[in-house]
């Protein structure tokens, strides 16, 4: 059963602007999407952190609320061992979650894509 879906877009100059700032991607990004940052280089970093950012606006709109009761970095988008992005929800988007499902189980999709200096992401929550 689907429980909501989202959608978001993210331009990439935009977020090569933001990660100048030192806490930006302290205040957004989890550890391990950080340590993910530090290893890429140049106008790619800002492309992946472009697409982070957009995943996780989707995640937040198709658990139906946006960033309300939780904040960026309860949103976790990890690669799976062929690259394809997993999403984690932590502590209040967990509990967002739970609540949409009333305890049962539930899993949230999502696909990033880049093309034309900006990241595109789309999520959609369902319930198992």
């Amino acid at each position: 059963m689907i429980l909501g879906v989202g959608i978001d877009l993210c331009e990439i100059a935009r977020m090569e602007a933001a990660l100048e700032k030192p806490r930006f991607a302290e205040r957004v990004f989890t550890p391990a999407e950080r340590a993910r940052l530090d290893a890429a280089r140049g106008k790619r970093r800002a492309e992946v952190a472009a697409g982070l950012f957009a995943a996780k606006e989707a995640v937040a709109k198709a658990l139906g609320t946006g960033f309300v009761g939780f904040g960026p970095w309860d949103v976790e988008i990890v690669p799976d061992p062929a690259g394809r992005p997993v999403c984690r929800l932590l502590n209040g988007a967990a509990a967002r979650a739970a609540a949409l499902v009333e305890g049962g189980e539930w899993t949230v999709h999502v696909s990033i894509t880049h093309e034309n200096g900006a990241a595109a992401a789309v999520a959609v929550a369902e319930k198992r």
